[in-house]
C-alpha cells in the first residue's frame, strides 16, 4: 500500500485498539514529537445530491483531530475521525508521520496490510449481508 490517501483511508476505519497499539509501537522510533493541535469539535458533513447532482450540508458531525511534527526532521502527521476519541486521532497522527517519515518500516507496513485486509474482509461480508434482501420484481 503506497497511496497516501489510501494510507490514510485506512487510518480512519481502524479498529481503535489495533491503532493505538501501533502507534504506541512506532513511537520509540520517531523520537520527540510536537503536538501542533490536538482538539475536538465540528464540522460540515456534505453530501451529494445524486439526482440533481448538487451539494449540500447533512448537518454537524462531532470529530477530534490531531495534528503533530516529528522534531527530528520536522514531517508532519495529520489525523481526525468521526468521535471524540483524542487519543484516536492523535495514533492516526502518529502513523501518518512515521509514514511520511519513511522510519515506520516493516512494522507499519505490517499493520496496515492487516488492518486493510480486515476491512476488506468486514466489506465483504457487509456486501453480501446486503446481497441476501435483494427482491427480484417482475416488470411489465
Amino acid at each position: 500500500m503506497s497511496d497516501h490517501s489510501e494510507i490514510l483511508e485506512t487510518l480512519a476505519r481502524a479498529e481503535p485498539a489495533g491503532l493505538k497499539a501501533a502507534a504506541g509501537d512506532l513511537l520509540p522510533q520517531l523520537g520527540e514529537i510536537e503536538v501542533i493541535a490536538s482538539r475536538s469539535g465540528l464540522v460540515m458533513a456534505p453530501m451529494r445530491d445524486t439526482a440533481q447532482g448538487t451539494d449540500f450540508h447533512l448537518g454537524e458531525v462531532l470529530v477530534a483531530e490531531a495534528h503533530i511534527r516529528l522534531r527530528a526532521d520536522g514531517t508532519e502527521g495529520y489525523g481526525m475521525t468521526i468521535s471524540h476519541d483524542l487519543e484516536r486521532a492523535m495514533a492516526m497522527a502518529v502513523l501518518d508521520a512515521a509514514y511520511r517519515s519513511g522510519q515506520g518500516g516493516a512494522l507499519l507496513a505490517d499493520y496496515l496490510a492487516r488492518e486493510k485486509a480486515a476491512q476488506r474482509e468486514a466489506d465483504t461480508k457487509t456486501l453480501r449481508e446486503i446481497e441476501a434482501t435483494r427482491v427480484e420484481m417482475e416488470t411489465f
